[in-house]
């Protein structure tokens, strides 16, 4: 038998984001399941009318790290895109969850922007480099 990664699906109400169920990433000797046979298996889905809930298939390992820092996760009924809350370290009382993008997402997207500007610098140090030196030529 081959090990195999499968991600998680994450069933949420179509109308509030809310998290119905959540199938968490398996890895090792697994059957991986259709969506028909997961909503007949899992009782939080067969018994709910199908038209009120929907799935995100989620790959294995994706946004990980935000999973384990978030103190919460829904998914937007807008753009069908997870989001998440992340507890405020300055706050003494929980406060509502706000949501936002993944940080994950949020952190890359600074890195690569970030990328651009080193080079920028890079590129413009040496243009003042040639053009002071042509000036002291």
């Amino acid at each position: 038998m081959t090990t195999i990664n499968v991600g998680k699906r994450i069933y949420y109400d179509k109308i509030t984001g809310e998290v119905i169920l959540n199938t968490g990433d398996k890895q090792g000797v697994v059957i991986p399941m259709t969506v028909e046979q997961e909503i007949a298996s899992y009782n939080a889905l067969s018994e709910r009318n199908r038209e009120t809930f929907d799935v995100l298939e989620l790959e294995y390992k994706q946004y990980a790290q935000d999973f384990s820092e978030a103190n919460g996760y829904r998914v937007n009924p807008d753009t069908k895109q997870i989001e998440f809350s992340y507890p405020d370290p300055n706050e003494v009382e929980p406060s509502e969850p706000i949501y936002q993008e993944p940080l994950s997402v949020e952190v890359k997207l600074l890195k690569a922007k970030n990328q651009v500007l080193s080079e920028q610098v890079d590129f413009h140090e040496e243009l003042i480099i040639e053009l002071a030196m042509q000036i002291y030529e």
